[in-house]
């Protein structure tokens, strides 16, 4: 151990962007913060987001990452003393679980000196998280285009040229992203995966050049969102009226709850727009307006910021 108290900040992250499923996510200025001490004993302690749901024992997802990166690089004789700070809701689809699983290993891999690269930090991730889309951007910062080949995770930042609003609505209602799968068909049409790999390309494009106006059509989508609206049929409301009154693309937040909205103008009108829809068909929440953040996890001394 190379030192025995770290602290780390972790992004929120919204993935899919609409066509991307699986393979591309953008990390957002809204952080969930863990400090982590070499400890006789576990303990975990939970302060916001989760305090009343999440397990306060070794099998917190905190814990359970943290443990994972102190066993591959073989320094698991001690235990940890975890606190929690969190402001990412859970369950919405902005990345929660993520955050604990990038930011169990992240900060344990800070305590040991930094044992793992960054590469090696995000192969560990996902292999604990099963699929890459938020766990790259809660890592690395900004917007990451993600895949696997075989074992081995690949990333390629996008470049945003231009400065855009991120407003989400976070409905009360949670979405389970088992359940929201489980509804994924296994086979899907020749027209469908060509309406989405034009519109990924498109949504790339327009964010890497500035040329945002096609955002409104490069972030639908056929190959999730039509089936995940069985279980949450308001998402399509949400998302017209984002882009009625002015966003220029709006999408479902991964597996959901969350609808997330981009915007060059108009922000406050939009998202009061979302609320009020989402409002007068039964559907309480909370708006969260913020931007995409080029900062992944880092770490945190003397409530300086420094990056990986």
């Amino acid at each position: 151990m190379k030192t025995n108290q770290v602290t780390v900040r972790i992004p929120a992250t919204t993935a899919n962007l609409g066509p991307g499923y699986d393979c591309i996510g953008m990390a957002l200025d809204w952080w969930n913060e863990i400090s982590i001490k070499v400890s006789d004993r576990p303990n975990v302690s939970i302060i916001g987001e989760g305090s009343s749901d999440l397990s306060l024992t070794e099998d917190n997802l905190v814990y359970r990452s943290a443990r994972e990166l102190l066993k591959r690089v073989k320094e698991d004789s001690q235990s940890l003393d975890i606190t929690c700070h969190n402001t990412i809701p859970l369950a919405r689809g902005l990345g929660s679980s993520a955050a604990a699983i990038v930011g169990g290993i992240f900060a344990a891999n800070a305590v040991c000196g930094d044992l793992l690269d960054q590469d090696e930090l995000l192969d560990l991730a996902v292999e604990i998280e099963g699929h890459c889309d938020n766990v790259a951007p809660a890592l690395l910062g900004g917007c990451q285009i993600v895949v696997k080949d075989g074992e081995k995770v690949f990333c390629s930042a996008v470049n945003l040229a231009n400065d855009i609003d991120v407003i989400i609505f976070v409905p009360d209602q949670p979405m389970s992203t088992k359940e929201g799968r489980a509804l994924l068909p296994k086979e899907i049409s020749r027209d469908d995966a060509v309406y989405n790999i034009g519109r990924f390309g498109m949504l790339v494009n327009s964010l890497s050049s500035g040329n945002l106006e096609s955002l409104s059509i490069s972030t639908r989508d056929r190959l999730h969102q039509p089936y995940r609206e069985k279980i949450f049929p308001a998402m399509k409301y949400i998302i017209r009226s984002a882009n009625n009154a002015g966003a220029i693309g709006a999408f479902l937040s991964g597996g959901g709850s969350s609808v997330t909205a981009f915007a060059t103008s108009r922000t406050m009108t939009i998202g009061y727009e979302m609320a009020d829809v989402a409002d007068k068909i039964g559907i309480p929440g909370a708006l969260k307006i913020t931007k995409p953040s080029m900062l992944g996890s880092h770490v945190v001394i003397n409530d300086k910021e420094l990056k990986q």
